[in-house]
């Protein structure tokens, strides 16, 4: 418990510190947002921002997560590791994206396929190791199984063998990256939109992964319990990693909040995406992120609308995709849209969490 404290508290010291440090930096290099002449009309004057952001969140996670182990001599482990790599990595693709926007002074960065290939690289590398990494019990970070609230032993994706199961693990692995990290990138549209929901989502990770650690089937199994237990592999040092993000997040949002002095960029959303993803894979609560996280679902899913209704029929569903966007035409306040968008995602991921004690609550009244 004290872990989680510390690894809070050092990240958001280090990055509502450390943020207005590097704001300085990209406004002396002159690393501004591009705006698309498309957009809103309302955010010609973001024009010139500081963007990039997401650096900060990424080194002051990494900073807490490390420290935190350092402080207390814990070694870390295997799965937030991997988590680390998926978020660093795809952060880096961000980065090149974000980097070529500001030299080129145009909205668009690496081409598509340039950034789903970099997705795809990194997140392969991330399943392949996520099924090998086994502790002295033979649990891995990561399993073929899809999974709801745990593992559903009936949707095992090996089962055409273990190759077969690699396979088709790794694409379902690259799926659910490219989805989030994309859902959170088409959610940061507004100041402090992203930011904010990523810290409802991995505050409901938090309680999710502190509570698998108090059930673990290693212990709860040896004591006489029940298979209602769960079989994440280090629940505990993933509560540590939410509470870092969330410290990280909550320093970024007093700077990103409107009017935003900096955005996070696709360095902060692609890295946040694929820490959200990284999480739901190594908690094995895979299908349950899509309602803890269902604003990033439904903003995405817009989009999805939007485009398929205007090749079929020629028509719009809504006034401009992403969704947040058809509210700005409508006349809403941005403030308004971010408040109102929070309260949606804190009601879902409310309602996620409710899910997963429901499926607890049978065993605990027994």
């Amino acid at each position: 418990m004290i872990a989680i404290i510390i690894a809070g508290a050092i990240a958001l010291v280090l990055s509502i510190l450390g943020t207005p440090l590097y704001i300085r930096l990209l406004v002396k290099r002159g690393y501004g947002q591009f705006i698309r002449d498309d957009g809103p009309t309302s955010h010609a004057t973001k024009r010139g921002t500081p963007t990039m952001g997401g650096v900060a969140i990424i080194l002051a996670t990494l900073l807490a997560y490390g420290i935190t182990h350092l402080v207390l001599w814990t070694p870390p482990s295997a799965s937030v590791l991997l988590v680390l790599f998926l978020m660093v990595g795809l952060g880096a693709v961000g980065f090149l994206d974000d980097y070529l926007k500001i030299a080129q002074q145009r909205s668009l960065g690496l081409r598509p396929r340039e950034k789903l290939l970099g997705q795809f690289l990194v997140a392969t590398a991330f399943a392949v190791m996520a099924l090998f990494f086994r502790d002295e019990s033979g649990l891995a970070p990561a399993s073929t199984k899809i999974s709801f609230v745990r593992d559903i032993p009936w949707l095992n994706l090996a089962f055409g063998g273990t190759v077969a199961g690699f396979i088709l693990f790794a694409v379902w692995a690259n799926f659910l990256v490219a989805a989030w990290s994309n859902g959170v990138n088409l959610t940061d549209g507004l100041d402090g939109l992203a930011s904010g929901a990523t810290i409802i989502f991995t505050a409901a990770y938090l309680v999710i992964s502190f509570w698998q650690w108090r059930q673990l089937c290693s212990v709860d199994l040896a004591a006489g319990g029940t298979v209602s237990c769960y079989d994440s592999r280090d629940p505990l040092d993933t509560a540590v990693l939410c509470a870092a993000i969330i410290g990280a997040c909550v320093g970024f949002l007093w700077w990103n909040t409107s009017p935003a002095k900096i955005f996070m960029g696709d360095t902060g959303s692609l890295a946040l995406g694929g820490a959200i993803a990284g999480l739901t894979i190594i908690t094995r609560t895979q299908i349950l992120g899509a309602i803890i996280g269902g604003l990033f679902v439904m903003i995405s899913l817009s989009v999805i609308i939007q485009v398929a209704s205007f090749k079929t029929t020629g028509k719009r569903v809504f006034r401009m995709a992403p969704l947040q966007h058809h509210f700005e035409l409508k006349g809403w306040n941005e403030v308004t849209i971010v408040a109102r968008f929070w309260i949606v995602a804190g009601i879902l991921a409310g309602l996620g969490l409710g899910l997963f004690y429901l499926d607890a609550l049978p065993r605990l009244t027994s």
